[in-house]
């Protein structure tokens, strides 16, 4: 049994715009899978229809087995679902938000407020619990949110571009959550267009683009397609005169660092093989190319990833 299981699954609006054009998709139970793609690619359609506020045209979708046609309540509530937007009551207190949500789902108030105060301190909301959502930041209100589609307990967590709009410092706090998540056994989809975000988080993958699934399979396959690696390397000492090194090219940005491009094949070795043969010592390197960026400008023939 799948956690997500979508087959030949179309949404037309009126108008006539194909959102999505027969998307067939299985997320295994326990897995941290991303869906990515540009805005407009088909990403919220999808999980709009999952958690019923969008009408599929045509296809099926089973949450853990279960039909959503057939059983869409029981279906809802083994989802928690982080949407894009706000759409936090902000008169009420997260304590009361989170206790009321965990209502809807028929879980009893002491329970509730357990379940409640026990996420508002994971996600380091618990000095703000009584005070009023519009005072809360943007990304307290995104931290919010989480906790909100978490307060039910379900199996799977499906995120709509969460980190939207965070700073580095709570981006990383929120990596570092859904890591411990997914670590537990709750089954993760993450829907991005910040690349990073889905290598560093990710397993498996698909790339949507205008309404279809371009590529659907591990990051680790994914990023062994990628013609070539851009390292930025920073030299120990300056470097007056840039040696010729013909394994690979090396441009100088400046006298202590350089640029250099390893093709597919050639470890990250080699590099420092070749850098201490020619007297040059690194002090540090760190991977300047997004692969997956790179990766979905060569798979769907687009100029850039808006």
């Amino acid at each position: 049994m799948y956690a997500i299981e979508v087959e030949d699954l179309r949404k037309t609006y009126h108008g006539g715009h194909e959102a999505l054009r027969g998307i067939s998709l299985k997320i295994a139970k326990g897995d941290f899978f991303a869906l990515l793609g540009p805005n407009g690619a088909g990403k919220s359609t999808l999980i709009g229809i999952l958690c019923s506020l969008v009408r599929k045209t045509g296809g099926r979708c089973r949450i853990l087995g279960i039909d959503i046609d057939q059983n869409m309540p029981q279906a809802k509530s083994l989802l928690g679902i982080v949407p894009q937007e706000f759409n936090l009551n902000i008169f009420e207190p997260p304590l009361q938000i989170l206790i009321n949500q965990a209502g809807y789902y028929g879980v009893p108030p002491r329970v509730a407020r357990q379940r409640a105060e026990q996420y508002l301190e994971k996600l380091g909301l618990k000095d703000k619990a009584k005070t009023p959502t519009r005072m809360l930041s943007g990304g307290m209100k995104r931290r919010l949110m989480i906790a909100r589609a978490l307060v039910h307990e379900p199996p799977i967590l499906i995120l709509d571009e969460p980190t939207a709009g965070v700073d580095v410092e709570l981006r990383r706090l929120i990596w570092n959550f859904l890591t411990e998540l997914n670590a537990a056994g709750k089954t993760i989809v993450l829907t991005t267009h910040y690349l990073e975000e889905a290598e560093a988080l990710c397993r498996n993958l698909a790339i949507i683009d205008e309404g279809k699934i371009v590529l659907n399979t591990t990051k680790k396959k994914l990023l062994a397609q990628l013609a070539q690696r851009t390292y930025v390397v920073e030299l120990a000492r300056p470097c007056k005169k840039l040696p010729t090194i013909k394994e690979f090219p090396v441009v100088a940005v400046d006298a202590s660092t350089l640029e250099a491009t390893l093709q597919r094949g050639q470890d990250v070795h080699l590099l420092f093989k070749v850098l201490d043969r020619k007297q040059l010592t690194v002090h540090s390197i760190r991977e300047k190319t997004n692969r997956l960026e790179q990766l979905f400008l060569e798979l769907t023939g687009k100029k850039e990833f808006l």
